[in-house]
């Protein structure tokens, strides 16, 4: 019977250096290769952890199909692969998705390294009590496209967790003070795990008034 290889979903620092787990750098050094979006943070990473001459095969949104397609093989020929995003746990917001659905439905063992995320460690710190929340990741690059799917959020009177890039903090925070109101409780997570971390609590616009111009790595959740 043939032995297939194993997909290691592998989760990585999401900022501080330190949270990477003993069982993923094994991870890292055992697999015949490992699986990023690109080159440079995995060459960055692997080198940061002492591994040398590990083969990064690259798989992101321009090539998601056709990358998956190959490594499927390997999978099926028996090598193992760990698959990592920039930072944090991967396929959250990330690509990666299609090649987990086509290992699994081939028979191939898909399996989590678990550790640092930037969704766990935003919820760890909130200050209000939280039974279920829906993770809406990145909206609309588009402003009115975005204040349009904020609007159907707000209708489901669930906390609303949302991710953006740096540049689009301060107006995805406007956008929510537009449709949710500026007395909307909002908690932010900002530059987390890293020595600038800071957590804003409060009304959208007080914490908005406090974030000011800044520009960082963030996950908010809207109270709603």
């Amino acid at each position: 019977m043939k032995t297939f290889g194993t997909l290691y979903v592998v989760a990585t620092p999401i900022g501080n250096e330190g949270d990477i787990t003993l069982r993923a750098i094994e991870t890292l050094k055992n697999v015949n290769a490992v699986v990023c979006e690109e080159a440079k943070p995995g060459s960055t990473l692997m080198k940061k952890l002492g591994i040398e001459g590990k083969e990064l095969a690259l798989l992101n949104e321009h090539n998601e199909e056709e990358a998956a397609a190959d490594l499927l093989v390997r999978l099926l020929n028996g090598e193992s692969l760990a698959m990592i995003s920039d930072c944090g746990t991967p396929v959250f917001s990330d690509p990666g998705s299609y090649l987990i659905q086509l290992a699994s439905s081939s028979g191939v063992t898909v399996s989590p390294i678990p550790g640092a995320s930037s969704l766990m460690a935003a919820l760890s710190v909130l200050d209000f009590k939280m039974g279920r929340f829906v993770f809406a990741g990145f909206l609309s690059r588009e402003p009115e496209k975005r204040r349009s799917e904020l609007t159907r959020y707000r209708t489901l009177r669930i906390p609303v967790v949302l991710m953006d890039t740096p540049y689009r903090l301060g107006a995805l925070l406007d956008d929510v003070i537009k449709v949710f109101g500026k007395g909307i409780w909002v908690t932010v997570g900002y530059d987390m795990t890293l020595p600038t971390e800071t957590i804003y609590r409060g009304e959208a616009e007080t914490v908005r008034k406090q974030i000011g111009p800044r520009k960082g790595e963030f996950i908010m959740i809207v109270g709603n």
